[in-house]
């Protein structure tokens, strides 16, 4: 097939790694529709001999760019760029007073997000920035461990997965988290949506009733009523899940489990609290429920010090304990994983070897190997001080170009931020102008449990860098003149969150 060469500037100087100058331009290029979609792009080999770099860099770019979703590979077949694909991160959001719902469908999927156009800047993201996944010390990772390991990979695997980094997790998990985590108790899965599958069908049974965060994750929503639960939303606040509501559920209402992500709350970013935690575990125990504690973005605190999950504390006993190292290296690498109980843990292991038994053990070892060779914890340190400069950025731009249209508090962590939008704006009309001016972002509503309309947006601070978040606001801000009530009137917003500022 005859094409036109890439033209693609390259800098040996440039502090960018000169893959990820390669996939930067290339994406560039893809978003600008100067590359169709189904558009074949040069093997490796042809354009590193057009560029004069070394095969290895573009097959590095290649894998950061399909890291991304922007381009596919066929067997035998080559590099396309891929159909458009937009995937948003966890969800939350507040009710009151509410019946049980039961859930047998998927009720609770996000609504879908209407692909942006070409150019447009997505601020409503919460996802890792995957311009700075280390995709050349995975690519030399998972070469070593296929040399060094080759046969053993290939063959059949413990479905709890690959003993290596099930020990390099547990020490992870053991420096940072104070979990007493043993490889023996600690299971690889392939996402974390598989992680919540498994723990639901194990725990769960139809009518049983768990209680979620009335913001929340619908994906995860969705995972357990698949088991026939009756999920009931809790009322949320400043300080994360009200665990005295709980408490008075818990008088009327038998609880089988209560699934709640404490560290930084989705979306709303709150903490929960180190005395509302203990409560939470003492209630568990005299309750006989469980605790399916998903410690979202843990990884990622820039002020003060993480508060430690619940399953490190005294009343650890009823807690399950998931997670997922998605944010740390890319949405494409979903690894996730599961800490409980021994006696939990063999019912969790028998489970997955009957339904799942082929890890994907040669991409779990070179996982491995970023552990042990202290990369992934650079990387994770990398994206850390780039994530609060971002942040940082963020607020500051906020606070100069959108004034009072939105009240916030600046998060401790986490990746993105949750704002009330002024009562005197139309917040589904704002979008709307939003995307006209070439900047996407979500209500609030979204995460709500009910999917009622709320005056709240989350805005990510991860997906773009500062110059992209300032040209982001730039946007939001002259879309919101046209966004403006003519009667201001105020929203009937849940009474669970209209303190947060």
């Amino acid at each position: 097939m005859r094409r036109w060469e890439l033209t693609i500037a390259l800098d040996s100087r440039h502090e960018l790694p000169i893959f990820l100058q390669l996939a930067n331009a290339i994406a560039h290029d893809i978003r600008s529709g100067r590359l169709k979609t189904g558009e074949p792009l040069p093997g490796t080999r042809e354009l590193a001999e057009q560029l004069s770099i070394n095969r290895n860099t573009v097959v590095a770019g290649y894998e950061e760019l399909a890291a991304e979703g922007l381009v596919s590979t066929r067997v035998g077949g080559g590099t396309f760029v891929a159909a458009p694909m937009h995937t948003e991160a966890h969800t939350v959001a507040p009710t009151s007073d509410t019946p049980t719902y039961a859930l047998a469908t998927p009720a609770c999927a996000l609504p879908p997000v209407v692909a942006p156009a070409p150019g447009t800047l997505v601020i409503g993201n919460s996802l890792p920035d995957t311009r700075l996944f280390p995709a050349a010390a995975l690519t030399r990772a998972f070469r070593r461990a296929i040399a060094q390991r080759g046969h053993s990979l290939l063959g059949y695997a413990d479905p709890c997965g690959h003993r290596r980094l099930r020990e390099e997790l547990a020490n992870m998990l053991g420096s940072t988290r104070g979990l007493p985590a043993t490889p023996d108790c600690l299971m690889v899965t392939r996402s974390l949506e598989q992680a919540i599958d498994l723990v639901a069908r194990m725990l769960l049974r139809p009518g049983d009733v768990v209680a979620v965060e009335a913001f929340g994750y619908p994906p995860a929503w969705n995972m357990l009523s698949l088991t026939g639960t009756k999920l009931m939303p809790v009322p949320l606040d400043e300080n994360g899940l009200d665990v005295e509501a709980l408490k008075t559920l818990l008088c009327r209402q038998r609880i089988r489990a209560v699934f709640l992500t404490p560290h930084h709350q989705f979306p709303t970013t709150s903490v929960m609290s180190p005395s509302r935690r203990a409560r939470l575990a003492q209630l568990a125990l005299s309750h006989n429920f469980a605790i399916i504690e998903d410690d979202y973005d843990h990884e990622f605190h820039y002020n003060g010090k993480p508060v430690l999950p619940i399953a490190s504390g005294p009343g650890r006993a009823n807690v399950i304990y998931i997670g997922s190292l998605a944010n740390l290296l890319a949405p494409g690498i979903s690894t996730g994983f599961v800490l409980a109980p021994p006696a939990v843990f063999t019912q969790l292991a028998a489970l997955r070897a009957n339904s799942d038994a082929r890890s994907d053990v040669a991409m779990e070892s070179a996982i491995a190997e970023l552990f042990e060779d202290g990369e992934l914890l650079r990387h994770v340190r990398r994206m850390r001080r780039a994530y609060g400069a971002r942040r940082d950025a963020l607020v500051d731009a906020l606070r100069q170009q959108l004034g009072s249209a939105l009240r916030f508090r600046v998060p401790e962590g986490g990746m993105g931020l949750w704002a009330r939008v002024d009562d005197s704006i139309d917040l589904p009309a704002w979008v709307r102008e939003g995307a006209k001016e070439g900047v996407q972002f979500l209500s609030g509503g979204r995460y709500d449990f009910q999917q009622r309309e709320q005056p709240y947006i989350r805005l990510g601070f991860s997906y773009l860098d500062e110059k992209e978040i300032g040209e982001a606001v730039h946007r939001m801000a002259r879309a919101l003149p046209k966004a403006k009530k003519r009667t201001p009137r105020p929203f009937r917003a849940s009474p669970t969150l209209q303190g947060r500022a």
